[in-house]
């Protein structure tokens, strides 16, 4: 993948620059490794809970610069090896270091739109964290996440605040002239649309998103609560890749009122669609239909957009003296259970038919929904929801599980303890076990698609069709806001690369 977009790039993510050299110098491995983590600030457990703010309240600059010093400016950094957009990390890092934050958003956009958004949702623990040299001295990883959000906010609100001049990127587009002409064409403005429009801007490409709906963002506006990412900072990342030229279209479905073929003769020549898995996923057992049963998506879309109407029977802005059970344990689930505690639930319960060790969200989803009061029980999965006297959902059956062989991910299977069933009393249910994939309508025809998601080659993202390219959850199934990103990324090189050819044959012929 190209991935230096901007002129002067290589400067801007030099370690042998002599200003970085210099850093080096100032303090020793032994200095540096003795420096203690620091400590995201949060708001305070019973106070967050009645309430949407946002619990983790970023770095200031002072404890910015210092969690920067801990990074040891590694020759081969293992953080970079785990990040899938590819930031250049010692860099932005380095930058933070020495004070430079409009520096360090600059390196950070050569390879991320979305820097903020970033910084708040991947599960750093898992990828660019995980990588981190410290680990291997038995240390707390150099807080990567918390610096690249701590970066995205200064430079949009805290240096206002503190009567700095405001630090924008300034770095210039990529010189490809005849790129210009060429429109392209975004189908969804989730994650890994908005990182596929903002590095074909970048390259110089004519850029038109288009959203099914009213509100730009996808997953990002409609999937994950104000206490986790604001939507004001969605707003704002979404803002800075219109700054690159990207147009964005909403309430246009392509696929049903836009036909590909009206794209193509609207003069669009590529196509990456980005249309996500948003359709719902139930598990197939008895109950399923009673009102107070629903899935993830629906009750996170009214939660987000404050909905008052009732939904099947309840209405999810009023869950005083309610029983709230969310099935499932990914970030999904620990978004629905805590945003169920913000509104009254007198109880709230993860239901997981696996160990809490194999729990997939995220580490501090599941510390922050503990100390929220939320209860956890794991080995258990429901079989059954049962109805009241007026048709209502009024309990569940549970089945105990136990940990079997591993299965083909590697976790201990869950296995059913015969006769082993419990009933507990629940007023509403959340289903988070996971989201279909969401096609536009033509696309089952024009392309190969497999279980509903759209088949591609893995490097380039390009479909059985040549001038169709897709990335997300809808070639992955529900993945994460940073895989997506990542897709997208490669897809706007594949695709550029692919003309940057047609472009060179046509010139020798």
């Amino acid at each position: 993948m190209n991935q230096n977009l901007y002129s002067g790039s290589e400067e801007l993510v030099n370690r042998d620059a002599p200003w970085r050299e210099e850093l080096r110098r100032r303090l020793s491995t032994k200095e540096r490794t003795t420096l203690p983590r620091v400590e995201m600030p949060e708001i305070a457990t019973d106070y967050r809970i009645k309430c949407n703010d946002e619990v983790n309240q970023g770095l200031s600059i002072e404890q910015a610069v210092l969690e920067a010093r801990r990074c040891l400016d590694c020759p081969d950094p293992g953080c970079m090896k785990g990040c899938p957009v590819a930031n250049h990390i010692p860099a932005f890092i380095k930058n933070v270091e020495r004070r430079n934050f409009a520096e360090a958003l600059e390196v950070l956009s050569l390879t991320t739109v979305l820097p903020a958004v970033c910084g708040r949702v991947c599960p750093q623990e898992k990828q660019c964290e995980a990588g981190c040299i410290y680990n291997k001295m038995k240390k707390p990883p150099v807080a990567i996440g918390n610096l690249e959000r701590f970066v995205a906010d200064f430079n949009r609100e805290v240096s206002r605040q503190e009567g700095y001049a405001p630090s924008v990127p300034t770095v210039a587009k990529i010189a490809s002239p005849f790129f210009g002409g060429i429109r392209i064409a975004v189908i969804g403005s989730g994650p890994s649309g908005l990182a596929f429009a903002g590095d074909m801007a970048k390259r110089g490409y004519d850029v038109t998103v288009f959203e099914a709906l009213d509100r730009l963002g996808g997953v990002l506006k409609y999937g994950i609560p104000e206490f986790c990412l604001p939507k004001d900072v969605v707003n704002a990342e979404i803002a800075r890749v219109a700054e690159l030229g990207v147009k964005f279209v909403k309430n246009t479905c392509v696929g049903t009122t836009l036909s590909f073929d009206e794209l193509q003769a609207r003069g669009f020549k590529g196509v990456f669609v980005a249309t996500g898995a948003g359709k719902p996923r139930f598990m197939g057992i008895p109950g399923e239909n009673l009102p107070g049963v629903m899935t993830a998506n629906e009750y996170l879309l009214r939660y987000n957009a404050k909905a008052k109407e009732d939904i099947y029977g309840q209405n999810v802005m009023t869950l005083q003296r309610k029983r709230v059970a969310v099935i499932g344990a990914g970030n999904t689930a620990m978004d629905a259970v805590r945003a169920a505690r913000r509104l009254g639930a007198e109880k709230a319960m993860i239901v997981y038919r696996r160990s809490a060790s194999e729990m997939p969200a995220r580490e501090e989803e599941v510390r922050h929904a503990r100390e929220e009061g939320v209860e956890f029980l794991t080995l258990h999965n429901p079989v059954e929801y049962l109805a009241d006297e007026n048709g209502s959902l009024c309990a569940m059956r549970l089945q105990r599980m136990e940990l079997g062989e591993p299965d083909e991910s590697g976790r201990r299977s869950p296995v059913a303890i015969p006769g082993a069933i419990e009933t507990l009393d629940v007023d509403l249910v959340v289903v988070c076990v996971g989201y279909l994939p969401n096609p536009p309508g033509e696309l089952d025809e024009r392309l190969h698609m497999r279980h509903g998601l759209i088949s591609v080659d893995t490097e380039s993202g390009r479909s059985s069709r040549p001038s169709i390219y897709a990335g997300g959850d809808i070639v992955r199934g529900a993945a994460t806001v940073i895989l997506a990103m990542g897709d997208g990324r490669r897809a706007a090189a594949a695709m550029s690369d692919a003309f940057a050819r047609i472009i060179e044959r046509a010139s020798l012929s």
